[in-house]
């Protein structure tokens, strides 16, 4: 096998790599906005139903606000887990850390 035929390999390996990568992050963000969606259209359409139920007396009862209320957790947590990897420790934070440790160890060999 040529040395051409080979970086040819390793280039479509890492093309296809960095493909499969963005399908799977694509599909995250697919879940979650399909999450948010139906988190919404679901109480919002509870919410009206206790009104119309209850003539606005319930409206401020705890009981109205449950499902939004640890819905809202559930869908805060798959926030976090499409989100949240690249919220604190993003590729800018590892660069600048990165950038840190060098010029630590520049000062000490001075």
């Amino acid at each position: 096998m040529k040395r051409h035929q080979i970086k040819t390999s390793k280039e479509s390996f890492g093309k296809e790599n960095a493909y499969l990568r963005a399908e799977k992050r694509l599909k995250e963000l697919k879940g979650f906005y399909w999450h948010l969606f139906w988190y919404l259209a679901v109480n919002i359409f509870l919410i009206i139903v206790i009104l119309v139920n209850s003539n606005g007396d319930n409206i401020w009862h705890f009981g109205t606000y449950t499902t939004p209320f640890f819905w809202g957790i559930g869908l805060g947590f798959h926030a976090l887990s499409v989100f949240g990897k690249n919220l604190i420790f993003s590729k800018r934070w590892e660069d600048r850390k990165i950038q840190e440790h060098m010029d630590k160890e520049k000062k000490q060999w001075k």
